[in-house]
């Protein structure tokens, strides 16, 4: 629906590092999106890479409805072997499985957490279901999960878990070799204080409310009384709410909206965070915990990330997805500044050996081999 990497979160970013691992092994990939948040950057990076993208002009983009071309969804299909929609909830992903019933095309479906009817425009949503997207989903040839929480998800529509593939999120670790750390404390204006990052839309589905109110109620513990909070994001509707909230409880001068920070800002501030903390209500599975691993930083993350391998090798803690439990994470992890390093260390040695997208590709290369014979 978008490859905005603000917009589209995790979901562009997925599309555009799978696409590029697929065809750095030689397939080719044809991205197919609209022009929400697309950029002449992003086309560029897609041409070095050697990607095709397709481009739908967008009628209203609040929604992501675009100017459907059936001659372009019939020509793209047609010269695909195989086609894989990601997320859910969107008139591309209609348009082109209208097309891949027409042209008995195989197809796969990569929700990416999308699946629960969550948040905003949940009448649509359900609308949404009613119309095609629970057919979607049922009679796909394929069923990514991106972990293992997100089975449950594909069960609630009918899909059993032996015709789930769990592919999970992936990093390059080549994005992230180029810093300027120092540029990133300048503009926020801390000094050598120690910080703790949130990377992510200031949205209710994100939870930065309930981590900065765990955050508040004990920034004055005595180890907690130097340690600043980050929130690196565009707001999603909670910005003036988190000002408010900071401004109340008197810490207005220790918390930071920086807005959306990528490219070498975002691995400065991942390398120089105490540590990241991820507080969401619901996740199918976080790309920044992976970010802060191929960083060196540990984690505070909610058991709704989908990300339990972090408290398995020591690499951050997993706590409660509410205020008290992000207290204790808190509290926790800032208590044993020394134990901070060992615990990214932990992270960093699983996001190499486990989620490095040019071992991820392999992974979809099979599983469109396998529904394509």
């Amino acid at each position: 629906m978008t490859v905005d990497p603000i917009a589209g979160g995790g979901s562009a970013e997925r599309t555009l590092q799978i696409s590029r691992s697929l065809n750095r092994i030689g397939h080719q990939c044809t991205i197919l999106t609209t022009d929400t948040g697309l950029s002449e950057t992003y086309l560029e990076q897609c041409d070095r890479w050697g990607l095709r993208v397709l481009v739908l002009p967008s009628l209203w983009k609040r929604f992501y409805v675009l100017k459907p071309s059936r001659q372009l969804f019939k020509e793209v299909v047609a010269s695909a072997d195989v086609v894989n929609l990601m997320n859910h909830w969107t008139l591309i992903n209609a348009l082109t499985y209208r097309t891949v019933k027409e042209l008995a095309k195989p197809y796969t479906v990569c929700p990416a957490g999308a699946l629960t009817i969550f948040g905003r425009s949940s009448v649509l949503k359900k609308l949404y279901n009613h119309l095609i997207g629970r057919e979607i989903i049922r009679r796909a040839n394929g069923h990514i999960a991106i972990s293992q929480n997100e089975i449950d998800q594909f069960g609630s529509y009918g899909v059993p878990p032996d015709r789930i593939t769990v592919i999970p999120n992936g990093i390059n670790p080549d994005d992230f070799s180029k810093t300027d750390e120092t540029k990133f404390r300048e503009r926020l204006g801390i000094g050598d204080a120690p910080f703790i990052l949130f990377l992510g839309r200031l949205n209710i589905i994100k939870g930065p409310d309930l981590l900065l109110e765990a955050f508040c109620r004990c920034s004055q513990d005595e180890h907690m009384k130097s340690y600043h909070l980050v929130f690196a994001g565009p707001d999603g509707g909670l910005l003036r709410q988190l000002q408010q909230t900071a401004e109340a409880a008197n810490v207005k001068d220790r918390v930071h909206f920086p807005g959306h920070i990528g490219g070498p800002e975002k691995f400065a501030a991942c390398r120089r965070a105490h540590f990241l903390a991820i507080p969401s209500r619901r996740e199918a599975m976080s790309i920044v915990v992976l970010e802060a691993g191929i960083s060196r930083t540990p984690v505070l993350i909610t058991e709704q990330c989908g990300f339990d391998d972090v408290a398995r090798v020591a690499g951050g803690m997993v706590v409660a997805a509410s205020v008290e439990g992000l207290q204790k994470g808190l509290r926790a992890m800032t208590s044993d500044p020394a134990r901070l390093q060992m615990m990214g260390q932990n992270l960093e040695q699983l996001t190499r050996d486990r989620f490095l997208w040019e071992h991820i590709a392999d992974r979809y290369l099979e599983l469109f081999l396998r529904i394509t014979q």
